[in-house]
């Protein structure tokens, strides 16, 4: 019932910038936490960044700097505006959101019960 759908990936420069965004539907948006996590090829599922009901914003280091994750509850979207994106950043990106309104951790899988279809992001070099 609850579904979230990724839309903004593609193909991009180096140092170039994307804006993907997750739209939120089958409950109410603003009382839940979003995150994104990327999947590198080959590699396990790794946190990126996470905003809480009330706004507050967690990153991991890689992205702390270039990545923005913001919301906009009236739209029932939150963002990821990623900029001076590198080679690195290749991969496919999830947004997830908690079953609850609150969790104690923000960086694991298990944090997240709905997740979106992912979102193509390749950066070339």
């Amino acid at each position: 019932q609850v579904q979230l759908v990724e839309s903004g990936g593609g193909l991009v420069q180096a140092g170039g910038s994307l804006r993907l965004s997750c739209t939120t539907s089958g409950r109410p948006f603003s009382p839940y936490a979003m995150a994104w996590f990327s999947q590198h090829p080959g590699k396990d599922q790794v946190f990126v960044a996470a905003i809480s009901w009330s706004g507050a914003t967690y990153y991991t280091s890689s992205a702390k700097g270039r990545f923005t994750i913001s919301r906009d509850n009236d739209k029932n979207t939150g963002y990821l505006q990623m900029n001076s994106l590198l080679p690195e950043d290749t991969a496919v990106y999830y947004c997830a959101a908690p079953e609850r309104s609150y969790s104690s951790t923000w960086y694991h899988e298990r944090d997240y019960q709905y997740w979106g279809q992912g979102t193509q992001v390749t950066v070339s070099s």
